[in-house]
């Protein structure tokens, strides 16, 4: 039995391989790449490593094994067809008869077309009998604390989101659920809403970056299409723009806020505070 992390060098398969390397011996765990030099510390570790890419479905044929455990990180490529990259591994998973496919969704109240994807391959997973879980996952920290550079610049925290709030977690977090999932018991066909445990709006966020930097940084609203002009000036795809834009939207709507406590209760403990993510990222 192997536990199978596809998207093994992105941000959030990383965190999910380092997890379970403290869990489990690293023979069992499997990294799938498309650059093996991009895991080659995970190699000198013990780590398996299969080479795939979800745009060649003949690279995912016996990527698998009868009673593995699988985390398909959702692709991260919109221009691509990502539902039907997905269905690529849901296929090679179900022919192999795993035990369990964990996929990265996103929360099942969120409208924003960065969705549509999300339930496509939900539904395709549902389809095919294969033995599921849907980790649900909520907004990163990282989606913000990453992009500090233009906000310390301008002095200014600019979104679309009116007075919304956000459950945002950090990817650390999504990963301990992931692993929970993956190395425990009791899991299958069962859907987790995920999300941080305290939700924040853009005007105090503004205010924990002011407090931590002495700098006096505000939080300015602006419209979806005045955002999505924002992003495309610094040099954004046009359609991406708008899918972010999206986002602020149905953040403004409430739809990124995720109470079930879902995700502290998978990781085993409360969920990193935005204002440590933030205090990180300023350290860097």
């Amino acid at each position: 039995m192997s536990i199978v992390v596809t998207g093994a060098t992105g941000h959030l398969g990383r965190h999910v391989v380092e997890q379970l390397l403290e869990k489990v011996p690293a023979d069992q765990i499997t990294a799938v790449v498309r650059n093996a030099e991009k895991a080659a510390d995970f190699a000198a570790r013990g780590v398996k490593i299969a080479l795939a890419d979800y745009n060649n479905p003949a690279s995912l044929d016996g990527l698998f094994a009868s009673g593995d455990k699988v985390l398909l990180v959702s692709g991260n490529e919109f221009d691509k067809g990502r539902v039907q990259q997905h269905q690529g591994v849901i296929a090679a998973a179900k022919a192999a008869g795993v035990a369990l496919l964990a996929y990265t969704s996103a929360p099942g109240s969120l409208t924003a077309a960065l969705a549509d994807d999300h339930r496509g391959t939900e539904e395709a997973l549902l389809a095919s009998g294969v033995p599921y879980v849907l980790l649900r996952n909520g907004w990163y920290h990282e989606n913000y604390t990453e992009n500090l550079a233009p906000v310390l610049e301008h002095n200014a925290v600019v979104a679309a989101a009116g007075e919304g709030r956000v459950s945002s977690a950090a990817r650390a977090d999504y990963a301990a659920a992931a692993v929970a999932v993956l190395t425990g018991e009791g899991h299958e066909n069962k859907t987790y809403e995920l999300g941080g445990d305290e939700a924040w709006s853009f005007a105090e966020y503004a205010a924990e970056l002011s407090r931590q930097t002495g700098k006096e940084i505000a939080y300015s609203p602006v419209s979806v299409e005045a955002f999505t002009g924002i992003l495309t000036g610094a040099g954004l795809p046009e359609p991406f723009a708008a899918i972010l834009a999206g986002v602020d939207a149905s953040i403004e709507k409430g739809e990124l806020v995720v109470s079930t406590g879902d995700l502290s209760r998978l990781a085993g403990r409360p969920t990193t505070p935005l204002s440590e993510a933030i205090a990180t990222a300023l350290k860097g």
